[in-house]
């Protein structure tokens, strides 16, 4: 039987393989045109339903305003003159757990003195830093889960803090959260006077700052959930339809049982015992009064 000749063989191979190239990609082409494919699930927005997230020991370990006092302080923000200043009013909510009008204002106008002068736009980046370094591996993943299946559902939310609102936008922002409600500083051409514009965003004021929120955004305040760890928190807890207790004080535990809240608790043993702030001290922390947990902690390390 004669040969082919070599060179007629190697060009029936490449027609063979074209031909091959040619029923795959007809083979594909025809398979993905069948293919059922479901649209991409979009979520539907629910503009009367929000959540409502306070952020210390709630949506992050320890006090924010102490971690963001902590990072100040490392970049010579904070002088010795700070720290005694704070130093006594600390001491005595740690240990006498005295929230009294007096104390209050003098945490109020004292609360954001260690940046009176500085420039918004230079807190705010070192914020950004700050919280790269020493927030974002304090968050709960438990609370973030909460924040996001609220999100999921097409929900706004929103954080609500004591700690400056410009910090808590940060938080937020990174969080991918709607947005946040924090104290208001006074800002003149684009400085810092160290005063507050108005309250701290502490107790009452928190439900004020709701009620001003649902009101402008058309909240049902019935479908709205709030979420928080402290018994001060209460009057934001009672206002919204749904109140969930997250790592809560014994205050908070207690109120949260006799009204049939949730609670919810991602602290385990010991990091519980280490963790936890007592409800008065953790509200002077976001008040502002730092200063004495840095001299504390620089008395103990000295």
């Amino acid at each position: 039987m004669p040969r082919l000749p070599f060179r007629r063989r190697g060009a029936r191979a490449a027609e063979a393989q074209a031909e091959e190239e040619i029923r795959a990609h007809v083979a594909g082409a025809a398979s993905a045109a069948a293919a059922e494919v479901e649209p991409v699930p979009v979520v539907v927005a629910d503009r009367t339903a929000a959540a409502f997230f306070d952020v210390d020991n709630t949506m992050m370990m320890g006090a924010s305003l102490f971690w963001f006092a902590r990072g100040l302080a490392s970049r010579k923000y904070l002088t010795s003159r700070d720290i005694a200043r704070f130093a006594w009013q600390q001491a005595k909510f740690r240990v006498a757990g005295n929230e009294s009008a007096g104390d209050m204002l003098t945490i109020r106008e004292t609360a954001l003195a260690f940046v009176a002068g500085r420039e918004v736009a230079e807190i705010a980046d070192a914020g950004e830093e700050i919280y790269d370094e020493l927030m974002a591996d304090r968050i709960w993943s438990g609370t973030r889960n909460l924040a996001q299946q609220h999100l999921d559902a097409g929900q706004r939310v929103w954080l609500v803090t004591a700690t400056p609102v410009e910090l808590a936008r940060i938080i937020a922002h990174r969080l991918g959260l709607t947005g946040a409600l924090g104290t208001v500083s006074e800002v003149v051409e684009g400085r810092y006077t160290g005063r507050l514009v108005g309250e701290l965003m502490h107790g009452e004021a928190k439900a004020e700052a709701v009620r001003a929120l649902a009101e402008r955004e058309g909240l049902d305040l019935a479908r709205c959930t709030a979420y928080s760890d402290s018994a001060n928190d209460l009057p934001m807890l009672s206002l919204t339809g749904t109140a969930v207790a997250v790592n809560p004080d014994t205050e908070l535990r207690a109120v949260a049982r006799s009204r049939g809240w949730t609670i919810r608790d991602f602290r385990t043993g010991r990091k519980a015992a280490r963790i936890g702030v007592p409800t008065v001290a953790a509200a002077a922390l976001t008040g502002g009064v730092v200063g004495g947990a840095l001299a504390l902690r620089r008395r103990k390390t000295a």
